[in-house]
């Protein structure tokens, strides 16, 4: 037991450093070997033989894509990471607050640290997840904001062209006013809130910075959190499952939530057909096509889980409390589908594996469950 609890304490992965120094630092996709490059890495494992176990070196390939997610500790920047790492791409995520140990750690406000990661790694692929997405928060803080929604932002594309790197930067259907939805990407946008105007500065500077870069626009997100607080959809869980108080819930902004393992995956099909078609770049939107209020959301889940609704009451006045919301922002979609990308999870379905864990009555785990 004591070779076994120190094999275990030795037996730790290699550095997100060390990592990127297996593959080697080379020019990226735009350059002679960046797009054909393998690395190889050492890892050490455990081995087990009767009455021992040894630690052993193995060789382990390293994928020769090689995807950067920036807000890897968010709720879409977790999904990214995933969906690429599980995809045969040489994943490496970057956060800020949260990122030690799986992530690497980097202020996005900090030029120096961006050129360096982006320099260092020279990522086929950078998918820009991180902002400030909140937007009551946005209007209290303005100029924060600003810094990493626009500035950031903006920094980020000239790094990534100047190792060739295709650049995904997630934008929102909140760019849009929400009086005449659909909304194709050629709309023009017209923000209510300060929320969404950084989001068109941000779209406005990476495209000036980076003329191969992409924007993808997205609605209300949910998935896998880590606290309910994390998806405006999860945060109703618990206003839906104390059904012996009666809940106020918006029954007047339509919404179009999408499940974030949705997003990703529609970020990794993005990389790949532009690593074989260099025409893929410009604006782009996807979203979930079931047209729900908070209202027909907090519903919806509690029928996911057999929970009763009665005490859930339907709002349909245009809410007066925080930054100014479009009551219709749908987007159109038809662009990516054209292209062959797309994934949908319908939301009966995406909403009960999301929130599963976070179920008060463990009697309702047996009952629903098994």
């Amino acid at each position: 037991m004591r070779a076994l609890r120190a094999a275990r304490r030795t037996a730790r992965p290699p550095s997100r450093s060390a990592r990127r120094a297996a593959v080697g630092a080379g020019p990226g996709p735009g350059g002679p070997r960046g797009a054909a490059m393998v690395g190889r890495e050492k890892e050490l494992k455990i081995r087990f033989a009767p009455g021992r176990c040894e630690l052993v070196e193995e060789d382990v390939d390293i994928p020769s894509r090689r995807a950067l997610i920036t807000g890897a500790t968010g709720l879409l920047g977790r999904a990214v990471f995933k969906e690429f790492n599980e995809n045969n791409w040489n994943a490496v995520g970057c956060g800020y607050r949260r990122a030690q140990p799986r992530f690497e750690q980097i202020n996005l406000l900090d030029s120096v640290a961006v050129h360096d990661i982006i320099h260092d790694f020279q990522p086929h692929v950078i998918v820009h997840c991180a902002a400030e997405r909140r937007p009551d928060v946005v209007e209290n803080q303005p100029e924060a904001a600003s810094q990493l929604n626009v500035a950031a932002s903006g920094n980020l594309a000239k790094e990534a062209a100047a190792v060739g790197a295709f650049l995904i930067y997630i934008s929102t259907d909140y760019v849009f006013d929400g009086t005449s939805p659909p909304y194709k990407e050629t709309d023009v946008p017209n923000p209510l809130n300060l929320y969404g105007k950084t989001k068109l500065e941000g779209e406005k500077v990476v495209l000036e910075n980076n003329e191969g870069a992409a924007v993808l626009r997205i609605p209300v997100l949910y998935g896998e959190v880590e606290r309910l607080e994390e998806s405006a959809v999860t945060v109703m869980f618990d206003k839906v499952q104390f059904s012996n108080k009666s809940a106020n819930m918006d029954h007047w902004q339509q919404r179009f939530p999408t499940n974030v393992k949705d997003v990703a995956s529609v970020c990794r099909q993005l990389a790949e057909k532009r690593m074989l078609d260099p025409s893929i770049k410009g604006t782009f939107h996807w979203s979930g096509n079931e047209q729900m209020t908070k209202y027909e959301m907090a519903c919806a889940i509690a029928d996911a889980f057999n929970l009763p609704s009665s005490h859930l009451r339907p709002i349909t006045d245009c809410p007066v409390v925080g930054a100014l919301r479009p009551r219709n922002a749908q987007l159109d979609c038809s662009k990516l589908e054209m292209l062959g990308i797309g994934q949908r999870t319908p939301f009966r379905a995406g909403i009960k594996e999301s929130l599963w864990p976070f179920l008060i009555d463990k009697r309702w785990r047996q009952t629903v469950f098994h």
